[in-house]
């Protein structure tokens, strides 16, 4: 069984930083992309910053030059360092990664499936 543990959160004043962290625990044979989403109170669900397996990453226009997304691919962690927050960055931030959990075999690689984290709360709030 695999799961995303989330770190990280917490309660901080408007022009602060946070660093979240996301590891993934269990018997795993690779990780593709990885990435966090966020969801607001009455909001839907919605991506902030996703990184491939070679390193490229994408992030939501309202993060961009404030949020950066990183990973470790030895202790199978995504980061996501927040710089520059704001009071609408507040709501439930969520990691997701696509987890190989069988090995391949002869060659063949089988697919990735999809894993959420639990969530971690991010207040920004005076």
């Amino acid at each position: 069984q695999v799961q995303l543990v989330e770190s990280g959160g917490g309660l901080v004043q408007p022009g602060g930083s946070l660093r979240l962290s996301c590891a993934a625990r269990g018997s795993l044979f690779g990780i593709n992309a990885m990435g966090w989403y966020r969801q607001a109170p009455d909001e839907v669900r919605e991506l902030v910053a996703t990184i491939d397996g070679g390193g490229t990453t994408t992030y939501a226009d309202s993060v961009k030059g404030r949020f950066t997304i990183s990973r470790d691919n030895a202790k199978n962690t995504v980061y996501l360092q927040m710089n520059s927050l704001k009071p609408e960055d507040t709501a439930v931030y969520y990691c997701n990664g696509e987890i190989m959990t069988s090995p391949p075999i002869l060659g063949v690689i089988p697919p990735y499936h999809d894993y959420w984290g639990q969530g971690t709360q991010v207040t920004v709030s005076s």
